[in-house]
């Protein structure tokens, strides 16, 4: 848990607000896929979080549902993905990887087996989105034992009762949603959550980070000025691979620079130990 855990301790201990970056793993197939990795960390990104294609994905807009489904077209296996991860933890030995997945996915090869597999391919954490904090003590517990972060997700209007079992519960980072509804790039975002992320700071939850609808420099910068420790943009990602299916590396780095340029505009004050 410790080498794991220190990734994203040092990663939020930068004076700097972390840009992360989401991807559905295996497309547009496994080959591009990898060199998708490669291209979201040599753009700048700090932190990956990655999809498993899965024909269900609630919490999922449809730029990340298509995309899901393009992968399950070429045939790839959730062992495939893992199999990704390896070589890309080999490949960059320092960079926090999380997992977004859904319950059925992990059960269905049994918890403990999932969160063991995801351990020995490298990743730092998994947030399960379909599962709220009431149910979430079980995958916790597993997560934990095979050394992974569980993230847990909280939003502008979870009550602060709830806020503090996700604090209690969490791992890694806390998943602050920046809007109500499925991921999707959208330019009318809103950072107004300052009772939340109060809360969050005094159950000494695990820093937070913004995802859903970060797609311009501009949320970036807005909501790190709002009290973030960082950012995931996904869908706008996804979006530009769809778009450049023979090689979508370039335009992917170039899209990973410019929000990462970004977080340097405005920086966090240091996570305290």
């Amino acid at each position: 848990m410790d080498r794991k855990a220190s990734r994203y301790d040092a990663l939020f201990r930068r004076n700097e607000g972390a840009f992360g970056a989401f991807v559905m793993l295996g497309d547009p197939d496994i080959e591009t896929s990898a060199r998708i990795l490669d291209a979201l960390v040599e753009g700048g990104a700090d932190m990956i979080e990655v999809g498993i294609p899965f024909s269900d994905p609630v919490a999922d807009g449809p730029v990340i549902q298509a995309a899901a489904v393009r992968a399950l077209a070429k045939g790839v296996t959730q062992a495939d993905c893992f199999a990704l991860l390896g070589g890309f933890r080999d490949r960059h030995a320092d960079v926090p990887v999380g997992i977004l997945t859904y319950a059925n996915l992990v059960l269905a090869h049994g918890r403990d087996a999932f969160y063991r597999a995801a351990a020995d391919a490298g990743v730092d954490s998994v947030l399960v989105a379909d599962v709220p904090e009431l149910e979430a003590a079980p995958f916790a517990e597993a997560a934990r034992a095979a050394g992974v972060d569980p993230v847990l997700i909280a939003a502008a209007n979870t009550p602060e009762g709830r806020l503090g079992r996700i604090a209690a519960l969490g791992g890694g980072y806390t998943y602050c949603v920046a809007r109500a509804g499925i991921t999707g790039a959208d330019a009318t975002v809103r950072f107004d959550h300052d009772a939340m992320l109060s809360a969050l700071r005094r159950h000494n939850a695990p820093p937070p980070v913004f995802g859903f609808g970060i797609s311009k420099p501009d949320h970036v910068a807005a909501a790190l000025a709002a009290g973030a420790a960082g950012v995931i943009s996904g869908s706008a990602i996804v979006a530009l691979i769809a778009a450049n299916p023979d090689d979508p590396a370039p335009a992917v780095r170039r899209f990973v620079a410019g929000m990462k340029a970004a977080t340097l505009d405005i920086r966090p004050p240091v996570v305290p130990a």
